[in-house]
Formats: C-alpha cells, sequence, structure tokens
C-alpha cells in the first residue's frame, strides 16, 4: 500500500531524512521508533505529500507527488497536534469534515459511536477533554473508511488512562486488513498495534525488525535482563542521564525519556537516584525478558 523509495528530504544544509527506503503492504502495521529530530515526521509528511522531497513515493500505486490527492483519498491521518475550531459542536465537526472529503450527508452519531463519544455530538469542542479530543480526530480520520491510517505521536499528550484507552480503541478499529503507519515512543503502543518497528536515526533507516524481536532486543540483548523506560520532562533529561551514570548505571536517550537496563532485583534503583536528585518521572514501563529471548512489557509499582 505505501512504498517509499530512497527519499531524502533536506533542511538547508542537513537532512530530516536521507535516502530511506521502506515498503508497507496492505494490513500491515509498522511503527517508526527514534528519537526527537529522527525524521520520524518528516518522513509521514513525505507519506502525505505536505512538503517537497526527493525520491519516490507511492500510495495504493499513486504517485504522491504527481497524484497527491488521490494518494491522500486513501488515507486516514491523525496529527500529533491537532487543531480544531473551538466553537464548533461535535456533530458539526463531522459533518463539516465529512463535506470536504465528499462523503455528502453524514449520520454524526453513527461516526461518534464507533469511537465511544456516542452523546456527545452536542457538545463543543473546547467542552472536550484531551482524550475526547482525540477520539473526535480519529473518528474525522476514520471517514470514509480508508485503507491506510496515518498516526504521529498521537498519545503524546494523554495521561497513562487516556493513553491505555485510545490505543485500546485504535487496537479495535484497525483490524479488517487496513495498514497503518506511525510514530510512537512508547513500547507499550508498539506491542499493542505495530506489526514491524522502522527504527530511524539521524534521518537514516538502520533497521526494520519484527515488533517482538524489537521489544526484546532493547530490553535484553544477548544478555538477559530488565529494562526501565522511564518517560521525563525534557529539560530534566540531561540531569537524569548523568545521575543515573553517576549511579552505575548506564542509560540512553529515547524520544519521551530515558532506557536504563538493570537486574531483575533492582528495579526501583533507577527511581531511588533520580527521587534523591529532585528529578521528576511522569511515567515508566517496565520491559523484562522471561529467559528465551522473548520480552514483555509491564506496568508496575515502583
Amino acid at each position: 500500500m505505501i512504498r517509499i523509495e530512497q527519499v531524502t528530504k533536506r533542511f538547508g544544509r542537513g537532512a530530516g531524512v536521507r535516502d530511506v527506503c521502506l515498503e508497507i503492504g496492505s494490513g500491515d502495521s509498522v511503527a517508526l521508533w527514534g528519537s526527537n529530530g529522527a525524521g520520524k515526521t518528516t518522513l509521514i509528511r513525505c507519506v502525505l505529500g505536505l512538503i517537497p522531497f526527493g525520491g519516490k513515493i507511492r500510495v495504493g500505486g499513486h504517485d504522491v507527488r504527481r497524484r497527491g490527492k488521490h494518494a491522500r483519498m486513501l488515507i486516514g491521518y491523525v496529527p500529533q497536534e491537532l487543531s480544531f475550531y473551538d466553537e464548533f459542536r461535535v456533530n458539526e465537526a463531522v459533518v463539516f469534515f465529512g463535506r470536504l472529503k465528499g462523503l455528502g450527508a453524514l449520520r454524526a452519531d453513527g461516526v461518534l459511536g464507533r469511537v465511544g463519544l456516542s452523546g456527545e455530538g452536542r457538545k463543543r469542542i473546547r467542552e472536550l477533554s484531551g482524550g475526547m479530543k482525540q477520539r473526535l480526530a480519529l473518528a474525522i480520520a476514520m471517514l470514509g473508511d480508508p485503507p491506510i491510517l496515518i498516526l504521529d505521536e498521537v498519545t503524546a499528550s494523554l495521561d497513562a488512562c487516556g493513553r491505555r484507552e485510545f490505543v485500546s480503541l485504535l487496537s479495535g478499529l484497525c483490524g479488517a486488513g487496513r495498514t497503518m503507519l506511525f510514530a510512537s515512543h512508547r513500547l507499550e503502543e508498539i506491542a499493542a498495534l505495530a506489526k514491524r518497528v522502522a527504527v530511524l536515526e539521524k534521518g537514516t533507516l538502520e533497521r526494520t525488525v519484527d515488533a517482538a524481536d524489537f521489544a526484546t532486543g532493547i530490553a535484553v540483548g544477548d544478555r538477559g535482563g530488565t529494562v526501565v523506560h522511564l518517560v521525563i520532562p525534557a529539560p530534566a533529561r540531561a540531569e537524569a542521564m548523568q545521575v543515573l551514570r553517576s549511579g552505575g548505571l548506564v542509560p540512553t536517550l529515547n524520544g519521551v525519556g530515558v532506557l536504563v537496563r538493570v537486574d531483575e532485583n533492582r528495579k526501583a534503583m533507577p527511581f531511588g537516584l533520580l527521587s534523591q536528585a529532585g528529578v521528576r518521572v511522569d511515567d515508566f514501563e517496565v520491559i523484562r525478558s522471561d529467559g528465551h529471548g522473548a520480552a514483555g512489557v509491564h506496568k508496575e509499582t515502583p
């Protein structure tokens, strides 16, 4: 459904993405993984035809640069930053975007019910919570039942409960052969939604791996063990890295925080070190090996 061939996008002297090749078949679900600035959003914008690029992208057989409108008709897109007219009522927004897509008359109640917003149609958009706005954005993206869904860090602004609910909703909606391309920094989302992971680093596609193997590789490599994924506010990440290194740990940066390998019986150690240094941890995941190369993502109390 999506074929990306030697795509390069430059910003001045630097390259947002460089010679990226990736093929996503019908029914496949690919997560883009990488630190901030790795090129995930840039690649998504190229696929959508929103920015000029070198190379070639075909969506459903349509060249994105030459037949961009036809390509985008096959795509439902949910951006990281939502932009709605706040005074619209929810059902008005559904009807408005349906008309933009050329769908004619729509029953907004049915569309909203599909994403768990039944009975919310008369509310103004400014009255919705962040999670409800994300559900509305997904409902609009799904108008016309597009075969491809593209999402860019759509849970970044949600709390833990909102993320779980939204990911569960996506899991239910995205079967039946629908193709998905999404950017995420969260292993729990990759475990729930992805079949493959495309790892980007400084604009280059480093590798593509099965989602299960990806979680295992981050968690255990060839050594076995446990990794704690700490979600830390951006201004505090450099300090967190220094504190963890001073405590004898080996952390690595991720787009929303830090990954740190620990012994199975010392999972609380990173929390203690960061707490003593006054570094806030907003959320976390525990990735544990089963001793046979498999890994799982868990939520625990440190």
